[in-house]
């Protein structure tokens, strides 16, 4: 588990914006959908997700921590391509 990074709450909520929609917040916790799960991420300012916690928004979303991290990968790919493109 020492491998799992702790990651901002802006860049979990950047992962699951491909197929999830923000249902509601209620304070400040976002509340996500998807046809196969659901999770809360807290989204407390200066704080970040710690690894436990990953694992855990991971687990409701029916992906492994490694695959989520490799969906983070792909989105910035995704971004620098898009850069490229615009160029």
């Amino acid at each position: 588990m020492s491998n799992i990074p702790a990651l901002k709450p802006q860049q979990v909520v950047r992962i699951l914006v491909f197929g999830f929609v923000e249902v509601r917040q209620r304070g400040s916790h976002k509340q996500f959908r998807h046809e196969y799960g659901r999770t809360t991420v807290p989204f407390h300012k200066g704080r970040d997700i710690s690894p436990t916690l990953l694992q855990k928004i991971a687990s409701d979303i029916d992906l492994t921590v490694k695959e989520m991290l490799e969906s983070r990968s792909g989105l910035t790919n995704l971004a620098m391509d898009e850069r490229k493109r615009l160029s």
